[in-house]
């Protein structure tokens, strides 16, 4: 009784906030908020408290207040977020009615990568943490090497247009060496200038609809050796390409990683026994109990391909990675190395991040919550609460076998291969290195 009248004042004064009427407002969510003993009802009270509340300290208790009941709460979450600066409200769409695109051609600013003692150009060295001038040998060392890349929260980015959108303006640029002006496909996220060899990354910070990349795994083996893991690879699957293989180029494709927490709710039945002692025998009846629960789920970093040019070959390659050793992103990372944008908004990669753990944890929760045999599960009640978008290492090159083309990933941090070509039942093997023999050269 006491809980139906709670509700109806919690709906007469949210019906009164939407009408601008604060005073009136407070008033009705005062007496709910008195009245009910109900998380989810208190809960929405002090968010709506917040809501009418015009004094800054006040409105920050309610909504703190709100996520004590609701720990994700977003609509709470996102007004925190506007109150400390980290989101502006104009910047918040409506995910179901997005602003078209812009088709113009979008000014773009970048950094150029210059040797301070004899301007010649530096460039990444594979080595993971090195910058290296072409022409005097002068390096210079990253400062985020031993840096953890920052987690970016996904309530307040999925309010924006740029956790929505995927780059669709090309990008124009002025070189900033011999001034000759540029014009990029918007997918591209580096250039090495044909006239001067600079090397240029556009800088995505201030950009509104886009987000900038977060981490990045350095490249640590260079082509050499990415050569080198490639004949090992044709080598263990006896493939005998058909043309000359291409030396492997090295370039960074994007991925989104997503933490995911909350529960998974699931139903079940358990049997207990129970002692039932009478007048005329004594023994154990069996009872079947219906279980309403949740098991907690915590998963870190999980990867979800952010380009969907070879998004499957890369999926398959991800799990080759450590992506505990994701360094900050620094643009210096990017000197004379092409770059992948991504393609994939984060939105729809996060609908597949939590798509695969609940498919994963509806495989183990028969085993995570034996005795209890499952009836269903849900993934309601598991939320998104952070992401990246990362930059990964990836050599690549084409081979052909059966004319047909095929393309070959070689992870750029460990030199692990991907690769799938249909190869005849029976072929003939002999010579099969013969084919790659000037692969590496001399």
């Amino acid at each position: 009784m006491f809980e139906e009248f709670s509700k109806s004042l919690l709906r007469s004064g949210i019906i009164e906030a939407k009408d601008g009427n604060k005073d009136s407002a407070r008033r009705y969510l005062d007496r709910a908020l008195t009245n009910t003993t109900s998380p989810d009802l208190m809960c929405e009270a002090w968010y709506w408290m917040g809501m009418v509340t015009d004094e800054h300290v006040e409105k920050r208790k309610a909504f703190e207040n709100c996520l004590a009941y609701d720990l994700h709460h977003a609509r709470a979450r996102r007004e925190l977020a506007i109150l400390d600066g980290k989101l502006k409200r104009e910047d918040i769409v409506d995910p179901n009615q997005l602003p078209p695109a812009s088709d113009e051609i979008r000014k773009a600013s970048a950094d150029r990568f210059m040797c301070p003692k004899c301007g010649g150009r530096m460039i990444f060295a594979p080595d993971g943490q090195t910058l290296i001038c072409e022409y005097c040998a002068r390096t210079q060392g990253l400062e985020s090497v031993n840096q953890e890349a920052e987690e970016k929260d996904f309530i307040i980015n999925a309010a924006t247009v740029r956790g929505h959108s995927k780059p669709q303006r090309q990008q124009i640029f002025h070189c900033n060496g011999c001034g000759a002006e540029y014009i990029l496909p918007p997918t591209k996220l580096s250039k090495t200038c044909s006239y001067c060899g600079s090397a240029h990354v556009i800088k995505l910070d201030n950009e509104r609809e886009l987000l900038a990349p977060a981490g990045i795994v350095p490249f640590t083996i260079n082509q050499k050796q990415a050569a080198q893991f490639l004949i090992q690879w044709v080598a263990e699957n006896k493939v005998k390409p058909e043309k000359k293989v291409n030396m492997p180029r090295g370039l960074y494709l994007p991925i989104w990683t997503f933490d995911i927490g909350g529960e998974v709710d699931y139903v079940g039945e358990r049997v207990d026994h129970e002692d039932v002692d009478n007048l005329f025998k004594n023994y154990r009846e069996k009872k079947v109990v219906r279980v309403n629960d949740r098991y907690p789920v915590l998963v870190n970093d999980m990867p979800i391909p952010a380009s969907r040019k070879i998004a499957e070959r890369m999926t398959r390659l991800l799990s080759t990675y450590q992506l505990n050793e994701i360094k900050p992103y620094d643009p210096r990372y990017l000197s004379n190395w092409p770059a992948e944008v991504y393609d994939i908004p984060m939105a729809n990669a996060s609908l597949d991040a939590r798509g695969q753990v609940f498919k994963t944890m509806k495989r183990e929760l028969p085993d995570k919550v034996f005795p209890v045999k499952l009836i269903s599960s849900s993934s309601a009640s598991m939320l998104v609460e952070s992401f990246k978008l990362v930059l990964l290492p990836v050599w690549l090159t084409k081979i052909f076998v059966n004319d047909s083309e095929n393309i070959l990933l070689i992870n750029g941090q460990n030199g692990a291969a991907q690769g799938e070509i249909n190869k005849p039942e029976e072929k003939n093997s002999t010579g099969l290195l013969g084919w790659l023999d000037d692969i590496l050269g001399d």
